[in-house]
């Protein structure tokens, strides 16, 4: 498959991608291609929908389905007559499904047209946040060094324990193979075991990248060596720390893949995967290579579905190290206002900043987390894990 960005289009089984060579499976070889004179609108095809978007009723969410149709004909949505408005179109549809296909019929002067798009029910979301901390190595490196008596002797760990026991928070620890002055974690002992097991209700590792440079080490590698790379660290947590403490990745170091490693990354339990999705330099980054369409749209959502590889993206919210304390709110309260990015929040870091010996050594990182945490928590936010039940609600 060529490496190539993706948009709304292609996953609707278009032309295009014939052209291309792609080959679509199911579900999305299902839905049928699309007209220019017809189009749904709202929602977007892969929105991940929750009861901010709509009316609770009887085992379902009801929403509106908006598009433009050529002006005079007769719309019908998932079977029921729409709504028309020169050339708008508006009907209610309800959700009863975990997914569900939205179809849009016109027929008229202008012959018929159809559009559908798919879309994901939250159906048991709640006010919740994740938290998770990239470029980790040197904490381990500490700990072996250092032969301390427990974990928690190391600074950065007493750090997290404390926020989980002030919080409840949960954390996510994404770590590195190995670190530039030749540590890697096949050294790290066993013999914490224990503490890893029990502290693994509200702390969990998980694969990153091999090492810290070069950057962007899978933008164009080939899945392979990313699957090879994710294999060796999830082979060593597993050894060192348990599986009760292991979670599949979810985030890749820089944000950026191959779109070929997506459903393969899916094979090895990765369900989320948090980006920026921002436009720093007049392109979107940070966002696993994905057009400027999915990525606007990421952009202004809590997530999205890729359905042609499984994977939901999500938006991170924050990010500790680039936010000071009295910026928190003013990043936070927009967010928490608009139904569309407000009922998970994506919390980040990185854990270099946390170093003396860092070059960009932030002296306050510890009290922008709290800060950040505290926030989320008086507001009714709930920590949770992304890899449990559908992003970290129940399935």
């Amino acid at each position: 498959m060529k490496n190539q960005p993706i948009g709304r289009r292609d996953f609707l089984g278009t032309a295009a991608l014939g052209a291309a060579g792609i080959v679509l499976g199911e579900p999305l070889a299902t839905l049928a291609a699309t007209s220019s004179a017809l189009k749904i609108e709202e929602p977007f095809h892969g929105a991940v929908l929750n009861h901010q978007h709509g009316k609770a009723v009887d085992r379902g969410l009801a929403i509106r389905v908006s598009g433009k149709a050529p002006e005079g004909d007769r719309v019908m949505v998932s079977g029921k007559e729409a709504e028309r408005q020169g050339e708008k179109f508006t009907a209610e549809v309800v959700l009863r499904d975990r997914e569900t296909n939205i179809t849009a019929i016109s027929k008229g002067n202008s012959g018929r047209h159809e559009d559908r798009v798919r879309v994901v029910w939250d159906r048991h979301s709640f006010p919740r946040y994740r938290f998770s901390i990239d470029d980790n190595s040197f904490f381990l490196r500490d700990i072996f060094q250092k032969n301390y008596g427990s974990l928690f002797d190391c600074f950065y760990m007493a750090m997290l324990r404390d926020l989980h026991k002030k919080y409840g928070a949960k954390f996510t620890i994404n770590i590195y193979y190995t670190t530039a002055d030749g540590f890697d974690i096949s050294q790290f002992p066993d013999r914490y075991k224990p503490e890893w097991r029990d502290c693994s209700n509200w702390l969990k590792l998980a694969f990153h990248a091999y090492a810290d440079k070069p950057d962007r080490p899978y933008q164009d590698t080939p899945p392979k060596k990313l699957l090879a790379d994710l294999d060796l660290v999830a082979h060593e947590i597993h050894r060192f720390a348990g599986a009760q403490s292991y979670a599949p990745p979810t985030v890749i170091h820089w944000g950026m893949t191959r779109q070929e490693s997506l459903k393969p990354l899916f094979s090895r339990g990765v369900r989320v995967l948090s980006g920026y999705f921002r436009m720093p330099n007049g392109r979107y980054d940070v966002n696993y290579r994905y057009d400027d369409v999915i990525s606007e749209y990421v952009a202004a959502h809590d997530a999205w579905k890729d359905f042609r590889s499984g994977i939901v993206c999500s938006r991170v919210d924050i990010v500790c190290n680039s936010t000071p304390v009295d910026r928190v709110a003013s990043t936070l309260e927009p967010l928490s206002k608009n139904p569309d990015p407000a009922e998970i929040m994506d919390l980040f870091t990185h854990e270099q900043y946390f170093w003396p010996f860092y070059t960009r050594y932030i002296p306050d990182h510890a009290q922008r987390l709290d800060t950040t945490i505290r926030w989320v928590t008086e507001r009714g936010y709930k920590p949770v894990f992304y890899h449990e039940g559908f992003l970290g609600a129940p399935a």
